[in-house]
């Protein structure tokens, strides 16, 4: 590991903080061994310029398609989230014990009420 950091403000509705890492890897080398299975793999398969074409043309614009999604988050959530993160930043600047409880307090209950809402937007569909 090189690096680990704590993100104070990613709100994750819990009273932990996101942790971040940098992390070195060392990748091991694969040998011949690797090199001879995909060789094998190339002289199997033949094909022409144009059956390439077709397939990468199919492959395109299966995935080009435009998928139109429903909102998933109403306004109404998305007000009480900002809401949230703002009472967030409220328990993280407190300054003293009271303050820091008085904070804590709002923003359980708007939380709370953040789930109701997700809840009834999950019924309705």
């Amino acid at each position: 590991m090189e690096d680990v950091r704590t993100r104070r403000g990613a709100d994750m509705a819990s009273d932990h903080h996101l942790v971040v890492a940098k992390i070195k890897l060392k990748l091991k080398n694969t040998g011949k061994l690797g090199k001879q299975l995909y060789r094998g793999l190339l002289k199997e398969e033949e094909t022409t310029m144009e059956e390439n074409r077709e397939r990468i043309k199919e492959a395109l614009t299966s995935t080009c398609h435009k998928h139109h999604h429903k909102e998933c988050i109403s306004i109404e959530i998305q007000d009480n989230i900002k809401e949230r993160k703002n009472k967030k930043t409220v328990i993280n600047n407190s300054r003293t014990r009271t303050e820091k409880v008085k904070a804590q307090a709002e923003y359980t209950e708007i939380n709370k009420q953040m789930k109701h809402l997700r809840r009834q937007e999950n019924i309705r569909g």
